[in-house]
């Protein structure tokens, strides 16, 4: 961990997710010829939340290459995906446009998002490995809001905080739970891939429940619902066990931690 404040990090972490994308496309991880014929990339978790959006105008945040994002527009839904990736955004364009998709791509930070857009919605979206990429998240909550209609939700799902804490292995502590600062690393392969032959440096940083439930409020979202989950639906870190069917827990263990956090909230 390094802490500094003379860093690029829009453009170390878009060059590491520009770096990612082909192993991506081509990882059992993402399925793409099962998404292509028809599969839907969200889980329990995130459908349970949304419920019937049919019709609904969906802003999706930190979209990747915009799976979610397409799986939604299944759904019936029009949706806008943004990620900072110009070519995960440029894939999910030439996916959505071949699969005939109500979808449109933007690439920008989000903190950036407003001078790209000026519309609000009835659902802001956003879901696993998004806010550790943020440094500033009174700012991440304005954006949210800004782009909300009043009565509009903010759906959030995404590994726990305390996830984002423990060493590699996943066996003990070894980042901190508050933000101290920004997290830099240097990656071999990905989370999709551990073989893939890539190495990368990315910059993020650790933000507790308090911080995102607090900016969240702040910005005039109230709390709906608050989620906590004992597996994660994602092989995604070492030393996992499928216990049940697309739950995975940490060997070392087991139900004793939370791994996924689920927030529903509303704008007044």
């Amino acid at each position: 961990m390094a802490k500094t404040t003379n860093l690029d990090y829009t453009a170390l972490n878009q060059n590491t997710w520009n770096l990612k994308l082909d192993s991506h496309l081509a990882s059992e991880f993402y399925d793409l010829d099962g998404f292509l014929q028809g599969n839907t990339s969200l889980n329990s978790i995130e459908l349970d939340l949304l419920g019937d959006i049919q019709g609904k105008r969906i802003l999706h945040l930190q979209c990747h290459f915009g799976q979610d994002s397409m799986s939604m527009a299944r759904m019936g839904a029009h949706v806008t995906g943004v990620d900072l990736s110009n070519r995960s955004v440029a894939k999910a364009q030439e996916l959505a446009d071949q699969l005939e998709l109500d979808c449109r791509f933007i690439c920008c930070n989000v903190y950036d998002l407003p001078k790209h857009l000026d519309e609000e919605f009835d659902i802001v979206f956003t879901s696993y490995g998004t806010i550790v990429w943020l440094p500033d998240l009174d700012k991440w909550a304005s954006i949210v809001s800004r782009f909300l209609k009043p009565g509009g939700s903010f759906f959030y799902v995404d590994f726990h905080p305390l996830v984002y804490t423990m060493d590699d292995d996943m066996k003990g502590i070894h980042y901190p739970y508050f933000n101290e600062g920004p997290i830099v690393e240097e990656e071999q392969g990905t989370y999709a891939d551990e073989s893939a032959p890539i190495t990368s440096t990315s910059v993020t940083w650790n933000h507790p429940l308090s911080d995102i439930v607090t900016n969240l409020m702040r910005h005039d979202l109230s709390i709906q619902s608050l989620q906590e989950f004992d597996y994660s639906p994602y092989n995604c870190f070492r030393n996992l066990k499928e216990e049940e069917p697309g739950k995975y827990r940490m060997v070392h263990h087991g139900k004793k931690l939370p791994m996924v956090l689920a927030l529903g909230t509303q704008k007044s």
